[in-house]
C-alpha cells in the first residue's frame, strides 16, 4: 500500500509493503479530467493538474485530525504495474475499512458559510456520489465518513446526516453504523447497488466483491448477466476447492460433444491426472471448448481447483500463477520477491486431497524465458493440465499422446451456434440462407461471432449479409491482381475471419473516423496488452466511445480493469495485410512509432512498470520499422528503449539496440555529436556489466580521444 505525505512542499509517495501502515485519512471522489497520477508525483508534475486542490484538501483535512499520511486512489496506485493494480483492486474494501478517516469530497455540492442544512439539504441528497457504484464500498467500509462540500466546507458525518444517508441510498442504519454485514442476505446486499451506475456495466458486479467478502477476476465484455453468474457461483462455491476462471461459461457454447466427452474421461482417468493438449488452426474454438470443460470440472468435482492461466507470454504465465498463489493462501505470495512459479509448483506437488486443473490457453510457445512450458506443471497424480494452441510440434511435446485436433464445426452445431447470437429468432424461411451462410463462413467459431454482430448492429437479413460478404470476396479476388505494398502478401485476406472483419471494417471506416485509427494503430504493435493511453484522443470518454464500437463488432478483447485491449491474432493479421493492400502499413507504423515515443517514460526507476509493459510494443516497431534519414522519433524511441532494456538487466537485447542507436547517431549527426558520444558510454556500460572488459575498454578509448579532441583535455565530459 502506497501513502502520501507532504516533506514541507513537496508531496511525497511512500511504499509500505512489508512494514507496519501508520495511521492514514482515504479521500473518497469522483473522478475528473485532469486527476494526479501516480506517475505525476515521480515527475514531480502533480501542481500541474486539477486534482492537485483535491489533494491539497485531503492533507490539510488530515493534518487537522491530527494524521500525517493519507491516500488517493488516482496516484496511490501504480496503474501500469498489473500485479499491484490486480492486489489493489482486490484489496480495496479492507483499506477503507482500516482508514482512520474517510473525506468525501461532493464537488457537485457547493455550501455558503453559515448555510442552513434546507440551504444545501436538496443538492446534498441529489449529488452523483450516491448514485456510483464504487463509491457504495467507500461508504459502508470505513468507520469515520466525513461529507464536504466542493468549497472544502464540512458538511457533517455518517452518524450526523445517518438519516439522509439513509434516505437517499436505501442502506439500513445497522449497516452504515459498521455493524457486521454478514446478518444482511446476499440479495440484501446486492440490492443496495440495484440504483447504481457505472462506467462499464460489469463494475455493477465488482464494486460488491468486498461487500459480499468475495473475491473474482474482474473481466469485460461479457456482460453485467455473465458477471452476476460468475458472482453466484464464487458464492456457491465459498465452502468448495478455490479456483480461478476469469471467463463465465459461455451459454451460446454448442456442439464439441465428442471431444468433451474425451477430455472429460482422459483429464482425470483412473483418479490419476493427465497431461492434454487442444490443437487447431487460430478461431476454431479451441480456448471455448477448454473454458467449457474448465466450468464443467469445477461444477462435476467440488474436490478440484481449477486454474485458467494465460500461457501467450512470460508475463501473463507469472501474473496468473501469482493470482493461484494468493488464491491458495500460499505462504510467501505477498513477497515481492518469491518466485511464484515455484511456490505454485511446490504446493501443488504436494499429494493432499484436492485435484487441480490447469488449463492454459495459448500455449503457443514452447520455450518461455529460462523456462520450457512444461516446467509451469507440477509432477503430481493430483495435477492435470489442459493445454489450447495452434502448434501441432507444442501439443505433442507437451502432451503426446493425448492431443485432440480441433477440427471443423457440424453444419448443426454451426446452426445452433448461430442461432443463439443473432438477437431476432431465424424463421423457416431463413434457415436456407444461414445454411448458405455458414457453409461460406466454413463453420469457423469466430467468423460466425463477427457476422453475427455486425448482422445485430446493423439489423440486416441473412440474405442481406450475404451479399455483403459476395461482393468482399469478389472485391479482394479483382485486388489480387495488383501487387503488395512490401512483395508477396503475408496472411490470406480471402478467409472467413478476414471477410467477415473486412466488412465490418468498411462499416466502421464510414461511421467512426476514431475507430479506424485505433485500429491501424493496434495492428502496428504487439496485440497484445494495448494500452489505451497509446490511442490519442480529445478526452477519456471520446476513446471509449471508440473503443467500444470496436468491442461490439467483436474485433476487439477489452480489457479496463489494465486500461487496454487485445486483438485475436487472425483479426491481427488481416489488418496489416489491409494496411499494406492500401500502401498504408509504413506510415501507420510511423504513425506508431510517434505515439510509443509520446508515451514511453524517461530513464526513471519509477517508471520502470510503464516501460515493461510499453517494451514488447517499442520493440515491435522498432523492428518493423526503417530508419529514416535524419533519425527523427524512432531513433529518440531506440535510446528510450535500450535504457530501459539496460536498467532491466536485459544486456543481449539492450546491446543490439544500443549498436543501432550509436551507428544511426554517427551517419546521422556525425562520430563527433553528444547523442553519437553518449551511446558509445551506454554501449560501453553494457559491456562492462556482461564481463566484455576489452570491448568495454577499446570502445571508451576510442570515446576519450574524440572528448579530448573536440571538448578539451579538462572539459567535465572528458574527465568523466
Amino acid at each position: 500500500m502506497r501513502l502520501l505525505h507532504f516533506n514541507g512542499e513537496r508531496l511525497v509517495s511512500t511504499d509500505f509493503r512489508g512494514k507496519t501502515i501508520p495511521l492514514y485519512a482515504i479521500l473518497s471522489h469522483r473522478w475528473g479530467n485532469s486527476e494526479v497520477l501516480h506517475e505525476d508525483i515521480a515527475a514531480g508534475t502533480y501542481k500541474e493538474k486539477a486534482g492537485y486542490r483535491k489533494i491539497e484538501f485531503c492533507a490539510a483535512q488530515a493534518a487537522r485530525n491530527g494524521l500525517q499520511y493519507f491516500w488517493v486512489d488516482t496516484c496511490c496506485i501504480n496503474k501500469w504495474d498489473l500485479r499491484e493494480l490486480s492486489k489493489a483492486i482486490n484489496s480495496m474494501f479492507r483499506w477503507y475499512k482500516d482508514a482512520a478517516r474517510c473525506y468525501v469530497f461532493l464537488a457537485d455540492v457547493s455550501v455558503a458559510t453559515d448555510a442552513p442544512q434546507s440551504a444545501w439539504e436538496t443538492s446534498f441528497l441529489a449529488s452523483e456520489w450516491f448514485t456510483r457504484g464504487w463509491t457504495l464500498q467507500e461508504l459502508i467500509a470505513p468507520t469515520s465518513v466525513d461529507f464536504f462540500s466542493c468549497e472544502g466546507r464540512w458538511i457533517g458525518d455518517k452518524t450526523s446526516l445517518e438519516l439522509l444517508v439513509h434516505k437517499t441510498t436505501g442502506i439500513p442504519v445497522e449497516a452504515l453504523r459498521n455493524g457486521p454485514l454478514d446478518k444482511f442476505t446476499i440479495d440484501e446486499r446486492k440490492g443496495w447497488a440495484k440504483n447504481r451506475n457505472t462506467t462499464e456495466q460489469e463494475d455493477a458486479v465488482y464494486c460488491l466483491l468486498g461487500i459480499l467478502d468475495v473475491t473474482i477476476p474482474a473481466t469485460y465484455g461479457d456482460g453485467v448477466e455473465r458477471a452476476w453468474r460468475r458472482l453466484q457461483t464464487e458464492l456457491e462455491a465459498a465452502r468448495s476447492a478455490p479456483s480461478i476462471i476469469p471467463f463465465s461459461q459461455n451459454d451460446q457454447f454448442v456442439g464439441r460433444e465428442s471431444q468433451l466427452a474425451e477430455l472429460e474421461a482422459k483429464l482425470f482417468e483412473y483418479n490419476r491426472a493427465t497431461k492434454m493438449a487442444i490443437v487447431g488452426p487460430p478461431g476454431t474454438g479451441k480456448s471455448q471448448l477448454a473454458l467449457e470443460i474448465a466450468h464443467r470440472a469445477r461444477q462435476r468435482n467440488r474436490n478440484c481447483c481449477v486454474f485458467w492461466i494465460d500461457a501467450s507470454d512470460t508475463v501473463s504465465l507469472y501474473r496468473s500463477y501469482e493470482s493461484i498463489a494468493q488464491k491458495l493462501g500460499i505462504p510467501g505470495w505477498d513477497d515481492e520477491k518469491a518466485d511464484s512459479r515455484q511456490l505454485v509448483k511446490a504446493y501443488l506437488g504436494r499429494n493432499g486431497e484436492r485435484q487441480y486443473l490447469l488449463v492454459f490457453d495459448n500455449a503457443d510457445d514452447m520455450s518461455l524465458g529460462s523456462n520450457d512450458l512444461s516446467d509451469y506443471v507440477p509432477q503430481s497424480e493430483q495435477c492435470a493440465a489442459l493445454y489450447t494452441t495452434t502448434n501441432r510440434d507444442t501439443a505433442k511435446e507437451l502432451a503426446a499422446p493425448n492431443v485432440l485436433k480441433l477440427k471443423e464445426m457440424s453444419l448443426s452445431t454451426a446452426q445452433r451456434m448461430l442461432a443463439n447470437y443473432i438477437r431476432a429468432p431465424l424463421s423457416p424461411s431463413e434457415q436456407q440462407e444461414a445454411q448458405l451462410l455458414l457453409h461460406e463462413l466454413s463453420y469457423l467459431p469466430l467468423a460466425i461471432v463477427q457476422a453475427a454482430a455486425y448482422i445485430n448492429i446493423r439489423g440486416i437479413t441473412l440474405q442481406q449479409y450475404r451479399l455483403l460478404v459476395a461482393r468482399q470476396i469478389e472485391a479482394v479476388l479483382g485486388h489480387d491482381s495488383k501487387p503488395p505494398e512490401n512483395g508477396p502478401q503475408e496472411h490470406d485476406i480471402t478467409g472467413p475471419v478476414a471477410t467477415t472483419l473486412l466488412i465490418s471494417l468498411d462499416q466502421i471506416c464510414r461511421d467512426n473516423d476514431l475507430a479506424t485509427i485505433y485500429l491501424s494503430l493496434a495492428a502496428c504493435v504487439d496485440q497484445k496488452d494495448i494500452l489505451l493511453d497509446l490511442l490519442p484522443a480529445a478526452s477519456p470518454r471520446e476513446r471509449e466511445d471508440a473503443v467500444k464500437v470496436l468491442s461490439g463488432y467483436r474485433l476487439v478483447t477489452r480489457r479496463p480493469a489494465e486500461t487496454s485491449l487485445d486483438l485475436h491474432q487472425l483479426v491481427y493479421r488481416t489488418l496489416q495485410e489491409w494496411l499494406r493492400r492500401q500502401g498504408q502499413l509504413d506510415e501507420w507504423t510511423g504513425n506508431a512509432v510517434k505515439e510509443l515515443y509520446r508515451i514511453f517514460p524517461d530513464n526513471d526507476h519509477s517508471s520502470r512498470s510503464k516501460w515493461r509493459r510499453l517494451l514488447p510494443h517499442a520493440k515491435y516497431v522498432l523492428m518493423h520499422s526503417s530508419v529514416g534519414k535524419k533519425g527523427g522519433d524512432r531513433l529518440d524511441l531506440a535510446r528510450k528503449c535500450a535504457m530501459a532494456l539496460y536498467n532491466d538487466g536485459r544486456w543481449v537485447e539492450a546491446e543490439q539496440l544500443e549498436v543501432q542507436v550509436m551507428e544511426t547517431s554517427s551517419r546521422v549527426f556525425g562520430k563527433e555529436h553528444p547523442d553519437t558520444l553518449t551511446s558509445m558510454a551506454n554501449l560501453a556500460s553494457i559491456y562492462r556489466n556482461q564481463g566484455r572488459w576489452k570491448e568495454a575498454e577499446q570502445l571508451q578509448a576510442n570515446e576519450l580521444q574524440i572528448c579530448s579532441r573536440v571538448l578539451g583535455d579538462e572539459h567535465p565530459d572528458t574527465l568523466t
